[in-house]
């Protein structure tokens, strides 16, 4: 079938994806998510039964984004970092890295977000899905800051606020224009969180320095 031969490639694979992936959101949106069955969705995409099973474990995984790349994304980030980069600079990057799952194909991730929020069982998934992201971040922080209680804190706040600021993009339309703003909404996170507390105690330090040089020099005055 077209659908075998396209999933050769690596952009052919990706291709049957999306297309799956349009098929499923079309049909659970017009016809209802318990109703649509996975030969619904194969004939709609126009690849045979066998080759949805291929990508997807079961039909509720066609309306999710692609989370086993984003996490792996995530942890090459880190994997890659170099020691002495800023721990904010670092979750940063991984967060932000997790937004391209949404932001390839802003309409499509509009529907989907529709239509988790209608369905309990896509909802809870989503939910079991941030919190795999949420121990993911936690354990990467936890190596990093040798502090559980830090990472623990960090790992979530981190999560939530990727999640805050990429619903907050989703509702209003999901408008290719407003992901550097939705980004900078994210990256406020940063100003929250105990992660690096090695700067600040470094300001402080010189901010005495120069404290103690003043009262030297109206000492001499």
């Amino acid at each position: 079938m077209v659908g075998e031969r396209r999933g050769r490639s690596a952009e052919g694979r990706a291709e049957v994806r999306r297309d799956l992936v349009g098929a499923a959101v079309d049909l659970f949106t017009a016809q209802g998510y318990e109703t649509t069955t996975v030969d619904e969705i194969t004939a709609a995409a126009g690849v045979a039964r066998r080759t949805f099973f291929r990508y997807f474990r079961s039909k509720e995984d066609a309306v999710s984004p692609d989370h086993e790349a984003g996490m792996a994304r995530v942890a090459e980030v880190f994997a890659d970092a170099h020691p002495a980069e800023p721990t904010a600079a670092l979750v940063l990057r991984a967060g932000e890295t997790a937004f391209e799952l949404y932001t390839d194909d802003p309409a499509l991730s509009v529907r989907r977000y529709a239509l988790t929020h209608r369905v309990p069982l896509l909802r809870d998934r989503e939910s079991a899905c941030v919190d795999r992201y949420r121990r993911l971040f936690t354990r990467h922080l936890r190596a990093r800051l040798r502090d559980d209680l830090r990472a623990a804190i960090a790992g979530a706040g981190i999560v939530a606020a990727h999640n805050v600021a990429l619903r907050e993009w989703l509702a209003a339309g999901g408008d290719p224009a407003g992901i550097t703003a939705m980004i900078g909404r994210f990256r406020e996170v940063a100003d929250l969180l105990p992660l690096d507390p090695g700067l600040a105690s470094v300001a402080d330090r010189l901010e005495a320095v120069a404290a103690r040089l003043d009262g030297f020099q109206q000492g001499g005055a």
